[in-house]
């Protein structure tokens, strides 16, 4: 979860992402961070983030993106 958060930060540094539970649908993140974010979580946690994943459900929040993420690991 760490890493996931040094991302996110790295991204959007003024973004309290531990708190922050709507990052689609306030308009958070747009779509280019959401490329960003997929690259860099490729290489991070060394998964590939299949285009099918890239549904706003799953980049809400920190928690969501972590289940998916973890999920992904263990396919």
């Amino acid at each position: 979860m760490k890493e996931l958060i040094e991302i996110l930060k790295e991204i959007k540094p003024e973004v309290d992402f531990e708190k922050e539970k709507n990052l689609i649908s306030d308009g958070i993140l747009d779509s280019f961070d959401i490329v960003t974010l997929v690259s860099e979580i490729n290489d991070k946690f060394d998964i590939e983030f299949p285009v099918t994943e890239v549904v706003p459900e799953n980049f809400e929040n920190v928690d969501a993106l972590y289940k998916t993420i973890q999920e992904l690991k263990n396919d």
